[in-house]
């Protein structure tokens, strides 16, 4: 209950301050003085001076006459003379769980803290004191009852401290933290109670290192907004010593405990030292443009100079310390990892079994129905090859049972055959997991970009004829005219790699563009699929256009046809859309704002949730999802040529000034322009969920921002000579994307409309564009043969020694073509993972500490509004989903779309906003 109302604005401490007198004012005292002290106000009180009155006025007049000598003191003097106390209510996060090392150091710091070795805390005000130029210092102290509460297991356990200050001390801005333990602890907030502003607040959040590892006292600031034009004097220099200790010299090996930010290229994905297959080419110069990611420093490999090692898990890599994942999404993630780490010990066992092809779609339900090791009747001898005491072995097995079983996907949720018909196969293209590709068809048959010279003709083997059956009556140019013919074009991305990707064992690809049309009841229907190979000579057939069947061989034709093209959408989700559109493109960002915006920042403070485990998940990516013989290139049609075609795709069309969803609805054709309309723009598919759904997210953080950036920047001047904004925004720029850096689309960072824009945009990708791509991989690609990451094989015509085999037995032919079983339990194993939300997940309009992270009270309750429009969305989403007309996302078997629901529970669910790229 104290601590409650400590919170809402009450003193801890004596409605009274505890006084501590000097001892010149006792001095022979001829008479009693009496003090009438006020109750503490919740209101600042200033004095004349502007200095925020730290006891009562009433106080400092009946001090001001000397006792002793009868005559006036100055203002300075009586307040330096008078000194009071304040209290620290501390907010310790304890880990729920300790290993062995980590209980006996706890002991070990429990004692040390009796003896002197103590969590020592300083307060510093806003001020300098006149006459050493300095900020002004309370006392040290320490933190009380340490070693008492050692044995705590409450998640969070409050501690206090007292410090003494003079009256002329002024208001708190800072206070600084000396960890004299031997392991680190986790600061989670910090209370001041005594001042007579009321309550003074300090976010912390922050992992708080022993002074053996890290000797500089740790500052933080309370959680009053400052831009640097403002800050106060006091707190000028602890500023620019925070950043300079963030952004570190650029040399030496990092440490896991270091809390340093700065870039890198992308060296660090091959492995040359184990082995020549697995060196990969650097990512980020002028030979591969790539955006940069978070420096290391770890040193080269033997083979390769300009290589960096490799640190193979289970061991960590290195972020920033308050970068890595809390203990709960660690846990989480934990067990995805476990799930794949078992179905990684399967091949040492049944490597002949896994390596075979699924017999019929009764098999691949087996998956969800028995579990893996179940299916193939092994469960008890993967755990016999444990070396284990028995009752551990029995205990896993019976554990594991949930582990090795697989959730059913939610496209087998409704209509178990769904995914075969041509209308969801085209629904999935504006409200799957891939609704950023789609485009309208502005020019028929499609052109491609690339060289003649190289790839062969530029014009599509598309023609109309292959298409006017298709268009309802309607003639190829009145469809276009009117908008009814759009485009899945993989065409350019593919092609360039498919003479190396086809060469590589058990990977067969075409580069595929695909025909929609849209009917007069607004849903898709495919038209044509066309699968081209580079050419190979001039009597080479190259191009192949497959169209809806019309009899049992041309059903198998065009089934294998979709299949192909739900290969390539799953490489370019994953590869482009997914990592490089929003983890990579994001990490530059990151690490600019660390590296050069003040915690105090404003635009910091608004940034600073959307930024939340970024820079590890991308680590953790790193280490094994993109590197060589990790999870993307076994799992992918792309292979090891994967991260160069997110490479080739960041060259040639990745644009900040298109990521934002408005502006990327209208360069793909989606939209045009129209200012009658709610979001200023008009959509071409009326009943596109992604899009519907997402500008209503769009428009909500839109309005938050630019209402957060108009509070601290009432004139683009204060934008202009916001010296760290700009210097966050060159530096991301021009070291984090510095391959793309002389390009002329940048945003100019000039005016409230140029820095709400950039922001928006931002925030929109961290969160709703990356759940949009990500929370939907179990529930769409766990059944993989809906998406399947890759082919083996490619479609045989009359002329290839297959096509008997494919006439005599489609279905087998079919199987052959998807992935494995080993290929695909171990695809399900990540994708599960991928997809799944953390119990500590933060959602959109939510944040840690939701009325104390800024001390504006008037953006508190901004933030408020934006939360509640958030709930708004939500409600109107779940609206639509109901709604009959929306035939794209309600109807017989249909999935709703849930993507952008704002909301969601722990688990597997297929909707949820998380506020940043968190998994």
């Amino acid at each position: 209950m104290a601590l409650a109302k400590e919170l809402m604005g009450y003193p801890l401490t004596s409605k009274r301050p505890l006084l501590v007198w000097s001892a010149s004012h006792f001095k022979k005292r001829t008479q009693p003085t009496q003090l009438s002290i006020k109750p503490f106000d919740r209101r600042p009180r200033t004095s004349k001076s502007g200095v925020v009155a730290a006891i009562s006025e009433d106080l400092v007049k009946t001090l001001r006459f000397n006792t002793t000598t009868g005559d006036r003191k100055s203002e300075e003097e009586e307040k330096a003379a008078v000194k009071f106390k304040v209290r620290a209510v501390v907010t310790v996060r304890n880990k729920n769980k300790e290993d062995f090392k980590e209980t006996l150091v706890k002991h070990l710091d429990a004692f040390g803290d009796k003896i002197g070795r103590n969590i020592v805390l300083e307060l510093v005000s806003t001020e300098l004191d006149p006459k050493t130029n300095m900020p002004k210092k309370s006392n040290a102290a320490v933190l009380k009852d340490w070693s008492k509460k050692s044995k705590t297991k409450a998640e969070r356990v409050h501690y206090t401290a007292e410090f003494t200050v003079d009256a002329a001390f002024g208001s708190p801005g800072a206070i600084t933290v000396m960890n004299k333990h031997q392991k680190e602890f986790f600061l989670e907030s910090i209370t001041i109670e005594g001042f007579a502003v009321g309550p003074v607040h300090f976010p912390c959040n922050s992992w708080v290192q022993s002074q053996k590892d890290h000797p500089e006292k740790r500052i933080f600031f309370t959680n009053q907004p400052f831009l640097p034009s403002g800050t106060p004097d006091g707190l000028k220099k602890l500023r620019e010593r925070e950043l300079k200790n963030l952004r570190g010299d650029g040399s030496g090996v990092r440490k896991l405990s270091d809390r340093i930010y700065d870039f890198d290229v992308y060296n660090d994905l091959g492995n040359p030292d184990k082995s020549s297959e697995l060196s990969r080419p650097k990512l980020g110069g002028k030979e591969i443009p790539y955006p940069r990611r978070c420096r290391t420093g770890r040193h080269p490999t033997d083979t390769d100079k300009e290589a960096e090692s490799r640190v193979e898990k289970p061991l960590p890599m290195y972020v920033p310390r308050d970068e890595q994942f809390e203990e709960t999404k660690q846990k989480t993630f934990a067990a995805g990892r476990l799930k794949a780490v078992l179905h990684h010990l399967v091949p040492s066992l049944k490597a002949s079994i896994l390596a075979e092809d699924f017999a019929d779609f009764g098999e691949i339900d087996g998956l969800y129905k028995e579990g893996l090791l179940l299916k193939l009747g092994f469960q008890d001898e993967i755990f016999n090859k444990f070396p284990l005491p028995k009752a551990i072995v029995n205990t896993l097995q019976e554990s594991s049972k949930g582990l090795l079983k697989y959730d059913t996907p939610k496209i087998l949720s409704k209509d178990k055959n769904a995914w075969l018909r041509d209308d969801e196969f085209a629904r999935q293209a504006i409200a799957g997991i891939n609704p950023v590709n789609i485009e309208r068809v502005r020019t028929f048959p499609p052109v491609s970009n690339l060289d003649p010279e190289i790839y062969g003709p530029q014009h599509s083997a598309l023609t109309s004829d292959h298409i006017i059956g298709h268009l309802d009556g309607l003639s190829v140019q009145q469809a276009l005219e009117e908008n009814r013919l759009y485009k899945l074009d993989y065409h350019d991305i593919f092609l360039p790699f498919l003479d190396r990707i086809n060469a590589l064992d058990g990977r067969k690809a075409y580069a595929t563009r695909t025909i929609f049309f849209l009917t007069r009841l607004g849903t898709l229907k495919p038209v044509a699929i066309e699968l081209s190979l580079p050419p190979h000579g001039p009597n080479h057939r190259s191009k192949r256009v497959v169209t809806p069947p019309v009899d049992a061989t041309s059903n198998w034709v065009w089934q294998l046809a979709k299949a192909h093209v739900s290969s390539n959408d799953a490489g370019v989700h994953q590869l482009v859309n997914h990592w490089l559109r929003t983890h990579a493109c994001l990490e530059p960002f990151i690490l600019a704002a660390h590296r050069q915006m003040s915690a105090m920042h404003p635009i910091f403070k608004l940034l600073d949730p959307h930024m939340r485990y970024t820079l590890e998940i991308n680590a953790l990516a790193r280490q094994s999802l993109i590197s060589a013989d990790g999870v993307i290139e076994e799992g992918f049609t792309a292979g090891s040529y994967g991260m160069e075609m997110s490479a080739a795709a960041y060259k040639s069309s990745w644009r900040f000034d298109m990521e934002g969803l408005p502006a990327d609805l209208i360069r793909r054709g989606m939209a045009v322009p129209d200012s009658t309309q709610p979001h200023g723009l008009k959509l071409l598919i009326e009943d596109y969920p992604y899009a519907n759904d997402g500008l209503l997210l769009w428009s909500a953080i839109q309005t938050w921002v630019r209402t957060y950036v108009e509070r601290y920047y009432p004139n683009p001047n204060l934008i202009k000579t916001d010296s760290e904004l700009q210097s966050w925004y060159s530096e991301s720029i021009n070291v984090g994307h510095a391959d793309l850096r002389d390009a002329e689309w940048w945003p100019k960072l000039n005016t409230v409309d140029d820095l709400a824009s950039i922001l928006t945009t931002l925030i929109w990708l961290a969160s709703a564009q990356h759940a949009a791509l990500n929370f939907g991989q179990y529930p769409y690609g766990g059944y993989v043969p809906n998406r399947p990451p890759l082919m083996r094989r490619l479609i045989p015509d009359e002329s290839d020694p297959e096509y008997a085999s494919f006439i005599s037995d489609p279905e087998k032919f079919y199987f052959s073509a998807m992935p494995s079983l080993l290929q695909t339990s171990k695809f399900m194993a990540v994708v599960d993972t991928l997809s799944t939300h953390s119990p500590d997940e933060e959602y959109i309009g939510e944040r840690q500490q939701p009325s104390i992270w800024t001390g504006d009270a008037e953006i508190v309750d901004a933030f408020y509004g934006f939360a509640a429009e958030i709930g708004r969305i939500e409600k109107e989403i779940e609206e639509r989903n109901s709604d009959p007309d929306r035939r794209n996302r309600c109807g017989a078997g249909v999935l709703p779309y849930e993507l952008l629901v704002p909301s969601s529970e722990p688990g597997v669910t297929c909707r949820g906003v998380p506020n940043s790229v968190s998994i």
